[in-house]
């Protein structure tokens, strides 16, 4: 057995060496060539038939740098001045984009009483005060702003979930394509209802039959269907992502509990949207007719 006994060296400088006196049959460090390996030095034999030898302890390496490969995670923070562009994307999300998204569903939800309900709301909208400046200022420019700056987003970053499968990766892969497919159906559906056709604004009582006509088209009913879907994920996840990254909901485990809250707000509205659809296709309101035609 080796003999292990501690030295004080420099009591000044109260550094301590380990010393180990090893019999020369020992296969450890019977040579000094073992004991250069073992960074030992040989001091002068201190017993007959034995070697002496001193192992000094050298300063730690520093630990390795611990190397994550490139992925998505959930949360990143903003870096220079797109920080501050990210940020008034994520708020224009919420307010008013979000808000004018819950009335819009609200009011497609008075489709279920019938065309004379419908066309009251769409009379009660646009006679607001300033309703043109609130459409262009609370609607149009966000959702412009918001679209475009999300696509560009969307190009400048990468998913990789193909080699990092990461819950994160599927989110941010299913906002991307979900924020595109409500960005380009609402430039259509802006285009077809607001901007072409019978002018709603002037002719409330039109609006049910307008979209009846629309949805009478199978593709256009899918595209409706999808699209309904598509929005209120986005805006559901959204709401998650916002909370998380202004700080509201701190931690794992309140992140994990909004997001229960999240998914029963995006089913929520996803099945208010498609049961507005349901009432314009549906046989109750079949071929309904226009007030005053």
């Amino acid at each position: 057995m080796r003999l292990f006994t501690a030295l004080i060296q420099n009591p000044k400088a109260r550094s301590a060496t380990l010393t180990g006196i090893a019999p020369a049959s020992n296969n450890a460090c019977d040579t000094e060539h073992d004991s250069e390996s073992l960074n030992l030095r040989l001091l002068r034999p201190a017993i007959s038939g034995a070697k002496l030898f001193m192992a000094t302890v050298e300063s730690a390496a520093p630990p390795a740098v611990h190397t994550v490969h490139s992925g998505v995670e959930p949360l990143r923070a903003g870096q220079g001045s797109s920080f501050l562009w990210h940020k008034v994307h994520s708020l224009l999300g919420i307010v008013p984009i979000g808000a004018f998204l819950l009335e819009h569903l609200l009011s497609n939800f008075e489709a279920l009483k019938g065309p004379i309900a419908y066309g009251n709301q769409v009379k009660f909208l646009n006679s607001l005060p300033l309703v043109r400046v609130l459409e262009w200022v609370f609607i149009f420019l966000p959702i412009l702003y918001h679209g475009v700056y999300g696509v560009y987003i969307w190009l400048r970053g990468k998913s990789n979930i193909v080699y990092y499968p990461w819950a994160g990766n599927w989110m941010y892969l299913a906002q991307r394509y979900t924020g595109l497919i409500a960005f380009v159906y609402i430039i259509q559906h802006l285009w077809r209802q607001r901007f072409s056709g019978v002018m709603l604004p002037e002719n409330p009582y039109y609006a049910f039959h307008k979209v009846q006509v629309e949805l009478s088209n199978p593709w256009m009913l899918a595209i409706y269907v999808i699209a309904m879907i598509a929005v209120c994920w986005h805006f559901a996840y959204g709401v998650w992502l916002f909370a998380a990254k202004w700080g509201i909901t701190p931690g794992v485990t309140a992140r994990r509990r909004f997001a229960y809250v999240c998914v029963v707000l995006g089913v929520l509205l996803a099945a208010m949207g498609i049961a507005s659809i349901v009432a314009f296709v549906g046989p109750w309101y079949a071929n309904a007719s226009v007030p005053g035609l």
